[in-house]
């Protein structure tokens, strides 16, 4: 087609039709500089043409280039504000771009302009799913393949927003529709297997593993399911065949040593799970999973003194109450501020499943504008962290102090509790040190509790391990303007509590950077 295009190019050199028609064949032959050139000399000759500037954006943003692409579907949007493609195409350059909020909003003016577009519901349901709003997209999904029947990806997504949602029979129901449609789509045969095992079904979970790798042989993650699974039936060496298939695919992926390990503990072998965890830890000093993980295989292994060292459950927690900030006028005014931000923040969400925190509400990234009083938080936790970093002198014998961040970046996020609300052991993977700031706490989360409820424990790793020692633990009372700061590799828990008043804290990473 493109060089008819060039024909007619030759006879009108500004034949806007041309222009826009030949620049659009010229991208699809792989010449991308041409395509943009004359699509750039389409929307000069004839600034309104609308079509033009859509596929303007389209090039703009398959080349990388999304301001740009923005720019051009937002042109096209004031020449034409009910043009859909360009309200569609506008959503997934926001999307790309990580503007989530204004996504959302695009899209369903998309679906509003044209409610019959599966493909714009479809995408709202990926952004309501990425915002935590789960309903909302389990709806926009249903909205989808009610247009679509046969949109496998739609029925696969639904099934995940369900899933998250706890609602496992529905989840894999909306499974087996994609497979109706799709029977050979690798996704939806993996979640089903993932919904399945959190049924206990493992038996089935096995097999819906299986279907997947005659598919898709590489697929990394369903072995490393399927390893789990087979743990959990007692085939330990199925397991074992399992995690190492998983391993030689993806061998920096530190959850699946660990995985190893704990089936060699399973088996009673601790020293072949310590020799796991050091021949990681050798390529990858300092990793937070493993270094959690070893705690347990020495705590195993009766090397008390061992798990002690590496924890420093005493040496390396670190609480401090935290000053009230210049423009506050107390610790209870700069709290209330911080809890009205959370309270109010679009982010907040009940905590889907795949989250540590349970029966309580979770927020996105707070550090983002407008941070509010969260940018007084944010100057606190740094100078909490750099007087951490002062404190504790770099140790070359062990490996969290071995190598401390010459530099460092914050995230932080809210967790929201109520009764019966508490978060399971887990650890910050992608971080070096965190920490949480408590900014409202229940009046019956007090000191004279034998039972701590409420507080937060360090030490105790979670029940899916294979261990049989008693670990050491240690327990921190929270109070209103406290902080807690810790290594990141520390497995944490909120000791869950009955009340019906709320528990606000922020949690947070120290990640190192540069």
């Amino acid at each position: 087609a493109l060089p008819l295009y060039e024909q007619v190019l030759s006879a009108h050199p500004g034949n806007p039709d041309a222009l826009n028609l030949g620049g659009v064949a010229a991208f699809q032959a792989g010449a991308v500089d041409q395509g943009l050139a004359m699509l750039e000399a389409a929307v000069t000759h004839q600034p309104g043409y609308v079509d033009a500037q859509n596929n303007l954006g389209n090039v703009l943003r398959a080349v990388g280039r999304l301001d740009d692409a923005e720019a051009a579907y937002r042109q096209a949007l004031d020449i034409e504000p009910l043009y859909v493609d360009a309200q569609y195409n506008l959503g997934i350059v926001l999307e790309a771009q990580g503007r989530l909020d204004v996504a959302e909003e695009t899209y369903a003016l998309a679906v509003q302009l044209h409610p019959d577009f599966a493909e714009a519901h479809f995408n709202l349901g990926n952004v309501l799913m990425a915002r935590g709003k789960l309903d909302g997209a389990v709806a926009a999904y249903a909205r989808a393949t009610g247009i679509r029947a046969d949109y496998a990806e739609a029925h696969t997504n639904r099934g995940a927003a369900l899933q998250e949602l706890g609602r496992f029979d529905d989840a894999v129901a909306a499974y087996d529709e994609a497979l109706k449609v799709a029977p050979t789509h690798a996704d939806a045969h993996y979640n089903r297997g993932t919904a399945l095992q959190e049924l206990k079904r493992f038996d089935d979970a096995v097999a819906a593993y299986g279907k997947t790798l005659d598919i898709e042989p590489g697929y990394a993650a369903a072995l490393v399911n399927l390893g789990y699974a087979y743990q959990e039936l007692g085939r330990l060496d199925d397991a074992l065949y399992a995690y190492r298939r998983a391993i030689d695919l993806e061998p920096d992926f530190a959850q699946v040593h660990a995985n190893l390990a704990d089936v060699h503990l399973e088996q009673g072998e601790p020293g072949t799970a310590l020799a796991v965890c050091d021949a990681f830890l050798e390529g990858h000093p300092g990793d937070t999973a493993i270094l959690a993980f070893k705690a347990v295989v020495l705590d195993e292994m009766g090397d008390r003194a061992g798990v002690r060292g590496l924890l420093g459950l005493e040496r390396l927690i670190r609480p401090a109450p935290i000053a009230a900030p210049a423009a506050f006028a107390d610790t209870a005014a700069f709290n209330r501020a911080l809890a009205d931000h959370v309270l109010a923040h679009p982010t907040l969400v009940h905590a889907p499943t795949s989250h540590a925190t349970r029966k309580g509400r979770h927020s996105g990234e707070l550090l983002i504008e407008p941070k509010g009083p969260m940018g007084d938080l944010e100057m606190a936790i740094r100078a909490a962290a750099e007087d951490y970093l002062t404190a504790l002198a770099p140790d070359p014998a062990h490996p969290f102090l071995a190598s401390p961040p010459k530099g460092f970046g914050i995230n932080a996020w809210a967790v929201v509790l109520g009764a019966e609300g508490h978060q399971i052991p887990h650890i910050h993977p992608s971080a070096w040190l965190s920490g949480v700031y408590y900014v409202e706490v229940p009046a019956s989360v007090g000191a004279a509790d034998p039972a701590q409820a409420g507080w937060i424990e360090f030490g105790r790793p979670p029940d899916h391990f294979h261990c049989r020692a008693e670990p050491e633990v240690r327990a921190i009372q929270p109070e209103e303007g406290l902080m807690v700061l810790f290594p990141s590799y520390l497995y944490h828990r909120t000791i869950p509590f009955e009340t019906s008043e709320r528990r606000i804290s922020i949690a947070f990473d120290v990640v190192p950077v540069g």
